[in-house]
């Protein structure tokens, strides 16, 4: 329940033969007021009088308001600590807080009623300026992060914070605004100012990307949603003098100017090893109406099942695809493309390498599918059940998909026929190993089938790391 103190009452009469105490010879009556307590101990109805906030300084009350309002609605002492306990969480939740304590009390003075209770959270606001250090892992990367934030600056649980990251493939600093709607944290708006500057070797190709965008978070029914706007200026080179005539040919500059959607519903008990539950998620993706150069229409979806079966074993089956789709007659650009493969997608691949390709670069595609089916199981003898053998899981796969460009003058039919041509599968087994409840490591002995010609693979023991698996 967290820190939640209810205020200490006289003992009760304690009687019981492990006390050596008979209750017959018992002849001491509880007081009447005595009693009266201990009726609400019994979960009798109560009324909570008063709710206060200690130790608010640059905090508006009227914030806080909409978080502690249920306790008020509260009709018995079991039900006044369940809420209490869930407001807490609702006053931590808004990162304005480094500590919330709770302390429920018998309502005194004037006016008081005899089953009337007061909720008192005695908080601590965190420090004007908060500065972070930490590593981040993405996909098959990882990376360092340095950060400065200065929370809660105008006193409704506004953020700004400027960051830095330094990764393996990645480096960008960023300045970002956020904003919860009171009493609705989940609502929320959020502007970005940012640089990133990323290499991609498997096209031989590195990008410079400088943008703002403001997006608007807010949950709908089972659902969550994202409405974004982004305009950045791309700058694309050559990582190598290597680099194939086609990756030469995207270099340069590119003004892309995009809105986009997301949807997700998310019904999994873990995002990182779940035993049961669904994930839906889509993307929709629309450029060059609100300006810019670049002009097309891009969807993709997420579709993952996962099923509870004997022994602790869970089968999971995961569904990924997308399309892209130019406009205003333009041909795709690379950085916008489909890219598959690797341990993330489809394992014994090389990472990205599946698809349209050109002296050894590989360029993407403008649909794509991959599917996979998994049983994950403990591991054997189960090791240090548990403790630290349950992040570990042994897991058997089945991969599958395809990449590749549609001509847009066929029908549904040819599509289809297209992205069922050249299929790339594989299977295998491995460990996985959870980070927290956001990343995981994999090692797989993996056996890559339906090779085509041009795909770079990896046949046998595959290393992989990130935040979003097939």
């Amino acid at each position: 329940m967290g820190a939640v103190h209810a205020k200490s009452l006289d003992p009760l009469p304690m009687h019981g033969r492990d006390l050596g105490v008979n209750p017959d010879d018992m002849i001491e009556v509880p007081e009447p007021e005595h009693a009266a307590k201990q009726e609400i101990l019994e979960n009798k109805d109560v009324v909570v009088q008063h709710v206060n906030i200690q130790g608010l300084g640059r905090t508006k009350e009227d914030l806080l308001g909409h978080e502690i309002s249920d306790v008020f609605h509260a009709k018995n002492l079991i039900d006044v600590m369940k809420k209490a306990h869930m407001a807490r969480q609702k006053l931590l939740r808004l990162g304005i807080f480094k500590e919330v304590e709770v302390l429920i009390d018998t309502s005194e003075g004037a006016g008081a009623l005899p089953n009337g209770l007061d909720v008192i959270f005695e908080v601590t606001e965190v420090k004007r300026l908060t500065g972070s250090y930490n590593t981040m892992v993405g996909n098959n990367e990882g990376s360092m992060v340095l950060g400065v934030k200065l929370p809660n600056m105008l006193g409704r649980a506004e953020k700004t914070t400027f960051q830095f990251s330094y990764g393996t493939k990645e480096t960008s600093y960023g300045l970002s605004f956020f904003k919860p709607q009171p009493g609705c944290f989940e609502r929320n708006l959020v502007l970005n100012l940012y640089k990133v500057t990323g290499q991609f070797p498997w096209s031989s190709l590195k990008e410079t990307d400088r943008g703002l965008s403001a997006e608007l978070n807010f949950p709908l029914g089972p659902s969550s949603h994202t409405v974004k706007w982004e305009g950045v200026w791309r700058e694309l080179g050559c990582l190598a003098r290597s680099a194939s005539f086609a990756v030469r040919e995207e270099s340069g500059h590119s003004l892309k100017s995009a809105l986009s959607h997301s949807m997700s519903v998310d019904s999994r008990n873990s995002a990182i090893f779940p035993n049961r539950g669904a994930l839906l998620r889509i993307n929709q993706e629309l450029a060059g109406y609100t300006g810019g150069d670049t002009s097309f229409l891009k969807e993709d979806f997420e579709l993952q099942f996962n099923k509870h079966l004997f022994l602790d074993s869970v089968l999971s089956a995961s569904l990924w695809g997308g399309m892209l789709y130019p406009l205003g007659g333009q041909s795709s650009c690379i950085a916008d493309r489909f890219y598959l493969g690797g341990p993330t997608s489809v394992r014994g691949f090389g990472m990205y390498s599946i698809g349209p390709q050109s002296e050894g670069d590989y360029l993407g595609g403008e649909a794509y599918w991959a599917g996979g089916l998994h049983l994950y199981t403990p591991l054997p003898f189960r090791p240090g059940k548990g403790g630290f053998g349950d992040l570990f899981r042994t897991h058997f796969f089945l991969n599958a998909g395809n990449l590749c460009n549609l001509n847009y003058g066929e029908g549904p039919k040819a599509h289809l026929q297209k992205l069922a041509e050249c299929l790339r599968w594989s299977y295998g087994a491995g460990v996985v190993l959870r980070l927290g409840n956001i990343a995981r490591l994999e090692l797989n002995y993996c056996v890559p089938m339906g090779v085509q010609s041009g795909d770079r693979i990896c046949d046998g023991v595959q290393f992989g790391a990130g935040i979003r698996f097939l």
